[in-house]
This record gives structure tokens, sequence and C-alpha cells, in this order.
């Protein structure tokens, strides 16, 4: 059974960081792909960033690049967001995902398996 639980979500100051974590089970991430999403209220869910399957390519949103970095330890089958400069339009619910898809298509239709998300609140 495939099991995705994030955590390190809160409030953060603008210009702040947070690091959130996403412990996966019942998958090895080695041969899935991974997004992490995000939802804000009144908007749709979109892609922050994922990573292929096939070739581990790393893809940002235009609006996260530079300021957020994902990472991968393959050992504990755990994916990390970490989130720098922090900006009051990232608050949002934030999701990890997984797929046996390839993963180049980064859109929340792509993915099967999602964790239950976690809050990212920034504000002075």
């Amino acid at each position: 059974q495939v099991r995705l639980v994030e955590s390190g979500g809160g409030l953060v100051q603008p210009g702040g960081s947070l690091k959130l974590s996403c412990a996966t089970s019942g998958v090895d991430l080695a041969w899935y792909a991974i997004g992490w999403f995000r939802q804000a209220p009144g908007k749709e869910r979109e892609a922050v960033s994922c990573i292929t399957s096939t070739d581990s390519r790393i893809m940002y949103a235009d609006s996260v690049k530079g300021r957020f970095s994902v990472s991968v330890d393959y050992a504990e089958n755990t994916v990390y967001l970490q989130m720098n400069s922090l900006k009051p339009e990232d608050t949002a619910a934030y999701y990890c995902a997984v797929d046996r898809s390839s993963g180049y298509v980064c859109h929340e239709s792509s993915f099967a398996f999602w964790g239950q998300g976690t809050q990212v609140n920034v504000s002075s």
C-alpha cells in the first residue's frame, strides 16, 4: 500500500525558509516520478516541482525557480522541498505525489498517489 505523509509546514515571515518532508512507504522512489504541488484557497492545484522517473530530471515552476529546491533520500524513501525567500503568494497547502509514469508531464493529472498535504503560511 502506497502511503505519503507530508510534514514541515507552518507559519513563516516573508523572506524566511521552510523545509517540507514527504515520507513515503510502499514505493521505491527510484522507480517513481515525484511531484510537489500546492493549492491556495480559491485556486486550482498547481505544480511546484517534478522529478522524472527515467532520468531524475528536475523541473520547477517559474514562480519558484531559484528559491525552491527538491531533493530525494532514496535510502529513506523521503522527498524534501527546501523553500527559501518565501513570499506571501507562496501561502498554500503543499502536497507531494508519486506515480509510475515518467513524470515529464508535471501536472496533477499525471500522479496517482498523494499525501494529505501540509499548510504553509507566509505572513508578517
